[in-house]
């Protein structure tokens, strides 16, 4: 029997579209479409505190009232009256109406600015700044507070209130890594909706009423997911501040750059806050694609070992009375030298998925260089949460897949087996504490050379024969690809230790003193060669990736966050 015929495809339905006069200037937008969007499709700003395009719109804060209108219903029989552009005239509603819940509709004027508007914001801000403690200079959301720009943008300046403030709780611990001033809360409830509709852990709440309304954690209950560092992200005021971020750094002295997370294969795309070669905090950018405008506390807080008191500073060879310090070609030279006793069979690279595309890349080449085959990574895996972790928590395995053609792990078990039966008598581990990936210390204390790179002294470092000192990747640039496939670029933020280098540049340099030569200077040179060479990278170039990424490989996994993101978008609760 045969099978039955396909439906033909058709196209999707066309978008209504409906005219809107914005500020006296009429343009199109899809039918129902959220008037504080309109507003911002016409770069007109509406100020707003609860709403959120990525949550629910509750509309209880008030601030988005903007004047509305719409053409009067004409009697039987008679003809709209037009305005010079051909449109009907439209009537004003004598009062304003919050723009984050109301939606556009054919003929509908709205105005951001008029007087009407401009009394109801000041209104508005008045009363939200009633029992508004006046602490500004001390409060850690100085600088980036929502309520101290729109209280010098359509506040009244001056305030009528002669009673007491309500005195609310200050200080409050709710969570191992948030902290609650509640006298600044302005009861946006921003964060009660994140932790009810996206962490889908609703512990905060309100309780009392009026002017006595406090935000709180629920009895027994503490703010601890995973994510709960994001309701300080989308606070507009100093209610909820880091733990760890709480008075470190004033916002307006940090240099922002912008990146992404390292900690798993999602690849969130990230701001990194930085200082004098200090980094001291980092925050979700917003990418639809991979992590919405969200990040797990996880990757947000992986950061702290850039400046550890651990970090190696400065090449080290193994003398016998342990590592002393040495000059680069001085140990690269011993390096070399030390690989040249052996044969080609009997070495190993044991690389790390955490190294960028360029990093891997390099590492091809001093395969071929070497004219070894013994060439894996370590796995890593176990990391889903249902929301944005990815199960694999290297950042780069795609990278590792595609440009060392090797499945991360699945030569490790007979590397670690030829150096325990001495078939293999050097390794050069990149970035990976060898301890902690299956090999014994006996078995690495019978190598002839063990080479490494690391960020961080370990017991791997301290067993090696030569130990350079490497780049964090707040400390390079580079590119990845993430586990969706997408291709996306990491950026320098801080200066690495004057002594620590780039692993392309430390992985250039030996191939150079084993007697290669390549001609690379920069980054960029390694990724145009890489780009000649494997052709998923042909055309591009690491400017061409921009700061959004690029899609590269077809990999068919889902980001769970960004399904049910897309669910609620579809049904209307967001905008998204």
């Amino acid at each position: 029997m045969s099978s039955p015929t396909p439906p033909t495809p058709t196209a999707p339905p066309p978008v209504d579209m409906v005219n809107v006069q914005v500020d006296g200037v009429w343009m199109k937008f899809p039918k129902g479409t959220r008037m504080i969007e309109a507003c911002k499709q016409a770069e007109k700003e509406v100020p707003h505190y609860c709403y959120h395009p990525k949550l629910s719109s509750p509309g209880n804060c008030r601030m988005c009232l903007v004047e509305m209108g719409m053409p009067p219903r004409p009697t039987p029989g008679q003809e709209p009256e037009k305005d010079e552009y051909g449109m009907p005239k439209i009537g004003w509603m004598p009062r304003a109406v919050i723009a984050c819940a109301n939606t556009v509709s054919e003929g509908m004027g709205i105005r951001t600015n008029s007087t009407l508007t401009q009394e109801c914001r000041k209104g508005v801000m008045e009363f939200l700044l009633i029992n508004h403690p006046l602490d500004c200079p001390i409060c850690d959301q100085a600088g980036e507070c929502r309520l101290q720009e729109f209280s010098v943008e359509h506040g009244k300046g001056e305030s009528r209130f002669r009673e007491d403030k309500v005195k609310k709780p200050k200080n409050v611990d709710i969570g191992p890594r948030v902290r609650l001033d509640d006298e600044r809360c302005i009861m946006c409830s921003r964060c009660i909706r994140f932790t009810a509709e996206i962490a889908d852990d609703p512990v905060l709440g309100f309780t009392e009423r009026g002017s006595h309304t406090t935000l709180a954690v629920h009895p027994g209950k503490r703010l601890e997911n995973n994510y709960s560092l994001n309701t300080v992200d989308i606070c507009p005021v100093g209610a909820l501040t880091s733990n760890d971020f709480r008075f470190q750094m004033r916002v307006w002295f940090l240099n922002e750059t912008k990146s992404i997370c390292t900690q798993c294969g999602r690849g969130c795309n990230t701001e990194i806050g930085s200082r004098e070669n200090t980094v001291y905090r980092q925050s979700p950018r917003e990418n639809n694609e991979v992590n919405s405008t969200w990040m797990c506390d996880q990757g947000r807080l992986d950061f702290h070992f850039i400046n550890s008191e651990y970090r190696l500073t400065d090449p080290m060879v193994k003398v016998q009375n342990g590592h002393h310090i040495a000059p680069w070609k001085a140990a690269l030279t011993l390096a070399a030298e030390n690989l040249r006793t052996v044969s080609a069979s009997e070495i190993a690279i044991v690389a790390s998925a955490r190294m960028t595309n360029e990093e891997l890349f390099m590492v091809r080449s001093l395969a071929k260089t070497l004219g070894t085959s013994n060439v894996d990574v370590v796995p890593r895996v176990g990391g889903a949460d249902g929301y944005l972790r990815a199960d694999d928590l290297n950042p780069n395995s795609n990278g590792v897949r595609k440009i060392l053609d090797i499945e991360p792990g699945s030569k490790l078990s007979s590397i670690i087996a030829g150096v325990r039966d001495g078939s293999i008598k050097a390794v050069i581990a990149l970035g990976e504490n060898l301890l902690k990936a299956g090999f014994e210390k006996a078995d690495l204390q019978k190598l002839s050379c063990l080479i490494s790179t690391h960020v961080l002294a370990n017991a791997t470092a301290e067993l090696s024969t030569v130990v350079f000192p490497a780049a964090t990747y707040a400390e390079k640039r580079g590119s990845m690809i993430n586990v969706t496939g997408r291709l996306q670029r990491l950026s320098r933020a801080v200066a690495s230790p004057v002594q620590a280098h780039d692993d392309w540049e430390i992985i250039r340099d030996l191939i150079s003193a084993l007697g290669g030569s390549n001609g690379i200077h920069s980054i960029e040179d390694v990724f145009k060669i890489m780009a000649s060479e494997i052709s998923i990278f042909a055309g591009l170039t690491l400017s061409r990736i921009g700061e959004l990424g690029l899609p590269l490989l077809e990999t068919n996994e889902e980001i769970p966050l960004l399904v049910r993101e897309r669910d609620r978008k579809a049904k209307g609760v967001i905008v998204g």
